[in-house]
């Protein structure tokens, strides 16, 4: 499956090109970007490059994958949202983890809020998923917030083994209507 163009007010969600390799990496390669994801390293550029490859194939054998996110406004890409299989917490199997990292200077200005509830929406509504999951690290609170506004709730803490480092696991209600106003 190739991904679908979704707009919202502000921003574009769409399929990875080439021309996303730069700033995908400037925002891998930022240490406060990367602060709560794995053991928190930053990514190279030959990294992030093969993330937004394994992104792509992901849409191609899943039917699901990972956005990248454009600014309507500059047509920056400022990020990406999504869905991902969240191998590295087995526990939380079969379900399908939205997530999603934004540029540093996108943050506080509601875009991942945003962009989430468009991606959680294509999910439920066209692709039928009905088991989702969200993960952050302890102490991100700024994500767990994004989490609560997309109607998640708080199922577990527990450790991620790849980097022995305390998540919280958040998950969809199976009675979830829908996303109210963010």
């Amino acid at each position: 499956m190739t991904p679908p163009e979704l707009n919202t007010t502000r921003l574009l969600l769409r399929g990875w090109t080439p021309e996303d390799h730069a700033p995908f990496a400037a925002i891998c390669g930022d240490p406060a970007v990367m602060r709560y994801i794995g053991n928190g390293a930053t990514r190279t550029t030959d990294q992030a490059a093969a993330n937004i490859t394994s992104f792509q194939t992901q849409w191609a054998e899943r039917g699901f994958g990972l956005f990248a996110v454009q600014s309507k406004e500059t047509g920056d890409l400022i990020g990406f949202t999504g869905f991902s299989r969240p191998d590295f917490l087995p526990e939380v199997l079969p379900a399908v983890e939205i997530g999603w990292r934004f540029s540093r200077p996108s943050w506080g200005q509601g875009y991942a809020s945003e962009a989430a509830a468009a991606a959680l929406a294509f999910g439920t509504d066209r692709l039928g998923l009905t088991d989702i999951v969200s993960i952050t690290q302890r102490g991100n609170s700024a994500s767990a917030r994004i989490m609560q506004k997309l109607g998640m709730v708080f199922d577990r803490r527990t450790i991620d083994p790849t980097c022995e480092r305390e998540v919280e696991v958040y998950r969809l209600p199976q009675t979830y209507g829908g996303i109210g106003p963010l």
